[in-house]
């Protein structure tokens, strides 16, 4: 989706109702704040999903072997972040829960090195009506701070179910 950045100030989209969510298909959602990487969360997710290659996990080698001369974060850790993005950018206020479907194209655009911030832009291609409630595509630009290619690019996708109490 080729869409004009809007700002670069972290801002957050609320929509009051789960019906209305249709109305920003094709539109940017939010910006969410800057977010550092540290080699303690990425030494974190190397030991929680058994990946503690040296690339990430051990500086020293990395100082020495690596292009980018120091650790950098594991892919999937800058996906994982996903779900706090989206919250933090996107909020539809008259559900009783969500739920992460899936991911369609996912690309690792470029590396996260350590002390590395990263936000995320995130824009909705895709809203659809399932039972009880609406499945929506969000398209997540994973931008690092002064750097022109962004760290992933991901189509998200999440369900979200109407409130019965309203």
């Amino acid at each position: 989706m080729a869409e004009e950045k809007l700002t670069d100030i972290a801002y957050t989209t609320e929509i009051p109702h789960l019906e209305d969510v249709k109305n920003y298909v094709g539109k940017e959602l939010g910006l969410s704040e800057w977010h550092t990487i540290t080699q303690e969360q990425i030494n974190a997710f190397g030991k929680t999903t058994d990946d503690n290659q040296w690339i990430h996990v051990n500086p020293e080698l990395a100082a020495k072997h690596s292009p980018y001369k120091k650790p950098i974060a594991h892919g999937f850790l800058i996906l994982s972040l996903a779900s706090k993005f989206c919250f933090e950018t996107f909020k539809i206020l008259d559900i009783s829960m969500g739920l992460n479907y899936g991911l369609d194209k996912v690309r690792f655009t470029n590396a996260a090195p350590v002390d590395s911030l990263i936000r995320a832009r995130v824009s909705l291609l895709t809203a659809e009506d399932v039972p009880g409630g609406l499945r929506y595509k969000m398209m997540l630009v994973f931008e690092l701070k002064n750097q022109e290619k962004p760290a992933c690019i991901a189509e998200f996708i999440a369900q979200a179910f109407a409130n019965p109490n309203k």
